[in-house]
């Protein structure tokens, strides 16, 4: 049976720990982390090292990433009272579709591995399909997108694109795609090459170098005409190739291409300035996607909390959606009321697929959810619409 609620109504995730405690009354404790710091320690002895450092890990001295997690702290919400907020409706509208939460997965690359039978994006699918949290699907993965789209089980997914320097490689993906049943393509733009990440240069550590999370290229029919052969027939030259036609720098003069590859709602990734918002709407895009990868990319950055702001105001009521930095259900409550439409989370649920595949990210995904009904319910929110700016005060 679905753990998914029904369509179009609220539902209060808060019973979550209902449920935990009921369980406990038999004897039964969680054997899952309820915070993001064990979360994170348990992964650490659940992953390969190598695999663990490149999750965990960010650009530089990582200063951007814990500051990312920092600027949620910056800031306290209000608490209203005589409000009566006995049932609070998180749900969202996005390109037509209700979601029932404005939580969502963003896409991890290597989250294949996580998993400790190395099909980690097949376990986010089905976890999506569990709880109704879409799921935004990397072209990095370690399964082909076409079997990632079958897991769902009717919750929206998302496929991420890394714009190849091929432009019928990149068509081929997106044509993919759309045949697969996803509901919207998200343009990564600060990854067309590798930040400098000293915690993966010091191991060594390259994924893709070693073959893995390719399976949408190696399954792609356009790179295999490219290669010339099957990838299986000639392994090293697929990892070649790969490297020669992964990361495209585009330019604004690019946008228009990007538009016409598809009907699908087209979202921009990597939007952390007013400005480039302003413009890619002009450029017709759907929404922009406030982030900076989590702080992996490029350190010295400003944390994307500290932006999202400027960013809603310049979509000027084009969806945003967030992410960077996320780790609980109070820092998605906050993200909220700064006005983004839909929040993305990493991390976390990384860390509980390494401890229990599917199960371990379900287990995320509901205590996040849980944590932010309850905060809306103790301080007076029903609702969505009723996280505004004004509900958050700066914190000295």
């Amino acid at each position: 049976m679905s753990d998914q609620p029904p369509p179009h109504l609220p539902t209060a995730f808060g019973n979550y720990q209902n449920d935990i405690y009921l369980r406990a009354l038999g004897g039964v404790l969680p054997d899952l982390p309820m915070t993001f710091a064990e979360l994170e320690a348990r992964a650490a002895q659940a992953l390969p090292p190598s695999v663990m450092s490149y999750v965990a890990g960010g650009a530089g001295d990582e200063a951007t990433q814990r500051a990312n997690a920092e600027a949620f702290a910056h800031w306290g919400l209000y608490p209203r009272m005589f409000v009566g907020a006995r049932e609070r409706d998180l749900t969202v509208d996005l390109f037509g579709t209700t979601w029932p939460s404005p939580l969502f997965m963003a896409p991890i690359g290597v989250i294949g591995l996580c998993a400790q039978d190395g099909h980690g994006d097949l376990a986010t699918a089905r976890a999506a399909a569990r709880t109704g949290v879409p799921m935004v699907a990397s072209t990095l993965g370690n399964d082909p997108l076409e079997d990632v789209a079958a897991e769902l089980g009717g919750t929206p997914g998302y496929f991420q694109l890394y714009t190849p320097t091929d432009r019928d490689l990149a068509e081929s993906l997106v044509r993919r795609a759309e045949n697969a049943g996803y509901a919207a393509i998200v343009v990564t733009l600060d990854t067309w090459v590798t930040g400098w990440r000293p915690r993966d240069l010091a191991s060594g550590n390259f994924p893709q170098l070693r073959g893995h999370c390719l399976a949408n290229y190696f399954t792609d029919p356009v790179f295999r005409r490219l290669l010339g052969r099957h990838p299986q027939d000639d392994p090293q030259g697929a990892v070649l190739l790969w490297t020669r036609i992964f990361g495209n720098a585009l330019t604004w003069d690019d946008l228009t291409w990007l538009r016409s590859l598809t009907r699908l709602p087209l979202i921009v990734k990597g939007i952390c300035h007013p400005d480039d918002a302003r413009r890619a709407k002009d450029g017709g895009v759907d929404a922009v996607y406030c982030s900076n990868h989590g702080g992996r990319q490029a350190n010295g950055g400003l944390p994307a909390l500290t932006v999202l702001p400027e960013i809603v105001a310049a979509a000027d009521g084009m969806p945003v959606l967030f992410d960077s930095g996320v780790r609980s259900g109070a820092d998605m409550v906050k993200a909220l009321a700064l006005g983004a439409t839909a929040v993305g989370l990493g991390r976390p649920y990384a860390y509980g697929c390494a401890l229990g595949g599917t199960d371990g990210i379900v287990h995320v995904l509901k205590s996040v959810l849980a944590e932010a009904d309850l905060i809306m319910a103790v301080d007076g929110y029903p609702s969505r619409a009723d996280l505004t700016p004004d509900s958050l005060r700066p914190l000295p």
